[in-house]
């Protein structure tokens, strides 16, 4: 499933308020995003169209949770940006922007938590 940025930010809306009338999506991008009716219902019909919301009788909702769509987008950056090797994504993160102590205990963490017993 790739998502475009526009997408997601109509997407974190929905999440947020789902389900939610169509009526009141306009009004809540209009609000948040600035969008008009127009950008929005063409949104939704991509989405949609895509499979990852719903719209029956006016009323939105989500097919796929929020970390789904982030995971496919982080897979999808690796992967295209930094050929696979998530040790060159997070050396390309962290030459730009230091991490505070319980951040880099956080990751530690995480790596034991997600490393493969051979």
């Amino acid at each position: 499933m790739k998502v475009s940025n526009s997408e997601l930010e109509l997407l974190d809306i929905i999440w947020e308020n789902e389900p939610l009338r169509s009526g009141r999506l306009v009004t809540l991008a209009g609000e948040k995003l600035g969008w008009k009716k127009s950008t929005v219902y063409t949104v939704v019909k991509h989405l949609v169209d895509k499979n990852i919301i719903k719209n029956e009788d006016s009323v939105i909702s989500a097919l796929y949770r929020h970390d789904d769509v982030l995971n496919e987008r982080s897979e999808t950056l690796i992967n295209r940006g930094f050929g696979g090797s998530l040790p060159m994504f997070l050396t390309a993160f962290l030459s730009k922007e230091k991490i505070s102590k319980t951040e880099a205990e956080e990751l530690k963490r995480l790596i034991d938590e997600y490393t493969e017993d051979k």
